[in-house]
């Protein structure tokens, strides 16, 4: 596997049964990323490389065996662990997608170029993504990452155009 950056695509919750079985929940929007086949690593020091053996869904995530894993100690040895891929392994993005940590860093500007504070973070949820913006009296505000309020995004430029709601910020 490659050396490069890695991100976090899913974490061991507990083993399942006697067989090694563990239940996986995912961190990943690609629905292909857990099949048969599929590589990971864990964050552990050194890393464990994991390689699925069959999967299957379940009702607290996905049911997976991974190859070399025969029994219910094996898998509860894997419990918490981390499993990530080589950042260049993600899925293509769309034209108005982004990887999180594209945004962190970038200055926000309201369209007239006043300085609302810096992006420190991404708050993921299936409902609606936001921005962490720290503000420069050191305050975050939770912006929601909505186009009617982020209007432009230019990671290759360094900022984020945002209009605001009143007192959002």
């Amino acid at each position: 596997m490659a050396g490069g950056t890695r991100v976090s695509v899913g974490y061991v919750r507990r083993a399942h049964g006697i067989k090694g079985a563990v239940i996986v929940r995912p961190l990943s929007d690609n629905p292909d990323r857990f099949t048969v086949g599929e590589r990971f690593l864990t964050e552990d020091d050194p890393y464990r490389e994991l390689t699925v053996a069959w999967v299957r869904r379940h009702n607290d995530g996905l049911l997976i065996g991974f190859e070399g894993v025969f029994d219910r100690t094996a898998a509860e040895a894997l419990q918490g662990a981390t499993l990530t891929i080589d950042a260049a392994d993600r899925r293509p993005l769309a034209a108005d997608e982004f990887w999180p940590e594209d945004l962190e860093g970038l200055v926000a500007l309201t369209p007239d170029g006043v300085h609302l504070g810096t992006v420190s973070g991404v708050v993921l949820t299936e409902a609606q993504d936001r921005l962490v913006v720290a503000t420069p009296d050191g305050r975050a505000v939770e912006v929601p990452f909505v186009a009617a309020i982020v209007g432009e995004v230019h990671p290759s430029h360094g900022h984020v155009v945002m209009t605001p709601p009143d007192g959002l910020f």
